[in-house]
């Protein structure tokens, strides 16, 4: 399986489902990427090999959501609207179901690979993880950090990422030596913070538990949909929501 061959099925595999996304974004890293080990030592994320026993790269995906249901999310309302969250629910379903045809091929070819759950994956009392999406997809070139801690894309930064681990071998993508923030780029923006309902969001930091709260609120309000444990205020109505911003 070639690299090419990964992007196409990802492609394919989203085109046959039409839904609530836009084309997505693969990106492929290096399992002993220095930066794995560095994130380790961090944030005390699993490394891809602690992962997978002999892995060699790893595969990410990028789901953006459509135009209208980002901007259905960037009213001033405290709580997430409904299509947000039902993107947020279908997203998920989407890339586990997508990922775990993509690791079933991979081991037909002999490659042992895993997929991580897009979701879920965090205690919830210290809001620690063995894994994150968000930083696997920067290392593998999909984007860079934004201010809001959201993985800003070519594609913006409305949707929903997706993990691979595998034995097999693919060219690494470049990481890209723009930054796409525009206040990390030195320009007057810093709309993301002001987004923020709760005010969890500051130029400081993250305060994850407030975070995490007013996403519980989300979920209590969609609980018909599903678990939509969610917010994104912070994401939406900005000039990276949609895309990798241009300066004002």
């Amino acid at each position: 399986m070639t690299p090419e061959d990964v992007v196409g099925f990802v492609e394919s595999y989203i085109e046959e489902r039409r839904g609530l996304w836009r084309r997505p974004l693969v990106g492929f890293a290096d399992a002993k990427d220095r930066l794995f080990k560095e994130y380790s030592r961090m944030h005390g994320f699993k490394t891809p090999t602690e992962l997978v026993d002999g892995a060699k790269s790893v595969i990410m995906i990028f789901i953006p959501f459509k135009e209208h249901i980002v901007h259905s999310n960037a009213s001033l309302s405290l709580t997430p609207s409904r299509e947000w969250a039902l993107a947020y629910i279908e997203a998920n379903k989407l890339l586990e179901g997508l990922c775990r045809e993509l690791v079933h091929g991979l081991s037909e070819e002999g490659y042992r690979s895993l997929y991580i759950p897009p979701t879920g994956d965090f205690d919830r009392d210290t809001f620690a993880s063995s894994w994150s999406h968000k930083h696997a997809g920067y290392i593998a070139g999909l984007g860079t950090f934004g201010m809001h801690h959201q993985l800003i894309t070519k594609q913006g930064c409305c949707g929903r990422l997706g993990s691979v681990v595998t034995q097999a071998s693919f060219k690494p993508t470049p990481r890209s030596d723009e930054e796409f923030c525009l206040h990390k780029r030195g320009y007057n923006c810093l709309m993301c913070l002001s987004k923020c309902p709760v005010g969890a969001l500051t130029y400081s930091g993250l305060d994850k538990r407030r975070c995490y709260e007013q996403c519980l609120k989300g979920a209590e309000k969609h609980r018909d949909l599903g678990l939509a444990e969610v917010c994104g205020k912070c994401s939406c109505g900005t000039p990276c929501s949609l895309q990798a911003p241009k300066p004002f």
